[in-house]
């Protein structure tokens, strides 16, 4: 070989390098099993996120206060496994379990959860930062955020008059979320970051796990359980049921744990993942803005 051929080979892009012939059934094979591209799990996420910027404000608010009512039971299923297990430093390694509960029916469901939106509500602001989509998002976690607590506040105030359920489920609820009273608002806020970076990890999981969707979110919400991470929806209902039982003020569970939660929430859900999720792909969706 010459000196100019041994150039040229030297400079061949090495996707022209020879394939091993597949079927058309082993072609299609490799490709299911190929991982998905970054800009994928972003473009679908995005559009996600689109579609719910756009969706009216009363459907927003009903499926917001159906998963604020959902979400209790994963503070009720928490609590039974607590209550038939044993007091033992192993007891939240399986308590937890319980805590998936409330987060399986909602996201399973397409309820509106906020840390959920966090994440696909931020990707079309961050991919077009106009101030019509500042306002969207802006109205899209107001409405669902009220709409949550809202939600949530509705089942703990009839739990706590012994309405629903039976009265030693609700003590076991409340016993469980007493732990809330161990912390202040600033340690509230720091273990709200890490609930936030979780949830907003289901959201950006889902579109690569299809078939897969109850383990991804059985996973993640799992080690938010059993961490005792700050969810400002979840723990909002143990908040409440606090307040409502007498152990704890109003001022506690608005200003002692929700905001401090929501505070850390949005920190790890929106400005830590989203923004990092999307700071991966910008610069190949400036590229192919001006194509």
């Amino acid at each position: 070989m010459n000196e100019k051929s041994e150039s040229a080979a030297d400079k061949s892009d090495p996707d022209d390098e020879p394939q091993v012939e597949l079927s058309n059934e082993e072609e299609h094979q490799a490709k299911d099993r190929a991982s998905i591209d970054s800009n994928v799990v972003h473009e679908v996420v995005r559009r996600e996120g689109h579609d719910e910027l756009r969706r009216p404000a009363s459907s927003l608010f009903w499926s917001g206060l159906a998963a604020g009512i959902a979400i209790n039971t994963s503070i009720l299923g928490e609590a039974l496994l607590e209550q038939a297990l044993p007091d033992t430093p192993w007891r939240p390694a399986i308590s937890s379990i319980g805590y998936t509960l409330g987060f399986l029916i909602i996201i399973l469901g397409r309820l509106q959860l906020f840390t959920e939106s966090t994440l696909s509500a931020a990707l079309p602001v961050a991919t077009n930062p106009t101030w019509e989509n500042l306002g969207r998002i802006a109205r899209l976690w107001a409405i669902v955020l009220i709409a949550n607590l809202i939600g949530s506040l509705l089942i703990t105030a009839l739990l706590s008059v012994n309405a629903i359920g039976f009265a030693d489920h609700v003590d076991a609820m409340i016993e469980l979320s007493r732990k809330l009273l161990d912390h202040s608002p600033m340690e509230t806020l720091r273990g709200g970051i890490p609930a936030g970076f979780l949830l907003a990890a289901v959201a950006w999981s889902l579109p690569v796990g299809r078939k897969q969707e109850f383990w991804i979110i059985f996973f993640f919400t799992y080690f938010v359980g059993l961490g005792g991470f700050s969810h400002v929806v979840a723990g909002s209902g143990e908040a409440w049921l606090l307040w409502l039982s007498g152990e704890a003020s109003l001022g506690f569970a608005l200003f002692g744990f929700i905001l401090p939660a929501l505070a850390g929430n949005v920190i790890g859900g929106t400005l830590i993942f989203a923004l990092l999720a999307h700071a991966q792909v910008h610069n190949e969706i400036a590229e192919n803005s001006d194509d």
